[in-house]
């Protein structure tokens, strides 16, 4: 006496199982593929939006800063890079007079 699907039907019901699961758990990869995609393109956009103001901010604080740049100019007359005639000129120059 029998009892159960026997082997061909075991076989049938594991392919469906197995199937349904393949099923479920590709579209449950692909979406989340989806959403991480989203998220990385926003990052990825946030992140050189930040550098791009970074590098505006970097690059306008020098020019900002007319003490820094008489700094740097001492130095350089300091080590005889400049004469007295190009450090007064470009001094000038910085403070607008």
């Amino acid at each position: 006496m029998r009892r159960g699907p026997g082997l061909v039907g075991m076989a049938a019901r594991t392919a469906v199982v197995a199937g349904t699961a393949t099923a479920v758990s590709g579209r449950v990869a692909r979406r989340q593929q989806n959403k991480y995609a989203t998220q990385d393109a926003e990052y990825t956009q946030q992140q050189t939006a930040a550098a791009m103001q970074g590098v505006d901010q970097a690059a306008a604080a020098p020019a900002d800063d007319p003490f820094a740049q008489i700094e740097k100019l001492s130095k350089l007359h300091a080590e005889g890079a400049l004469t007295d005639e190009e450090f007064a000129a470009a001094k000038a120059k910085i403070l607008g007079t």
